[in-house]
């Protein structure tokens, strides 16, 4: 997701909030109310990119938050952290892997590659045993 939000340059609105101004009659204040309208239609745009990317049981669960912001908060929560159970499934897999012989070394080295990302992703400290 970041990747995408990056691309389409919204990245910045997950990290961002920004208040209506108070009316005024200024050219300050209509500047301001400017910026913050312009704000706003990039923030929809990232938060319909968010919705668009969930499977439809999903959507109801998050599409009340009012900006990506919000929406990028709660998602990191629920889904951002490694429950007990993918972690020791990750461990498991790691310990019980062995070469399979239809595999060849290249495919080998690269599942073993991706099951250390995995783990260091997870925070799992090696030793060199």
């Amino acid at each position: 997701m970041t990747f995408l939000l990056n691309e389409q340059e919204l990245f910045e609105h997950l990290t961002t909030i920004m208040t209506r101004p108070p009316k005024g009659n200024t050219a300050q204040s209509r500047r301001d109310l400017e910026v913050f309208e312009t704000w706003s239609k990039k923030d929809r745009c990232a938060r319909f990119t968010f919705l668009s990317c969930m499977h439809d049981d999903l959507i109801s669960a998050y599409e009340h938050y009012a900006t990506a912001n919000e929406m990028w908060d709660q998602l990191r929560f629920d889904f951002g952290g490694t429950s007990v159970t993918r972690l020791r499934s990750l461990v498991l897999k790691f310990k019980m892997y062995k070469k399979d012989p239809k595999n060849s070394m290249t495919e080998h080295l690269r599942i073993m590659s991706a099951m250390i990302r995995d783990l260091k992703i997870a925070k799992v400290a090696f030793s060199d045993e």
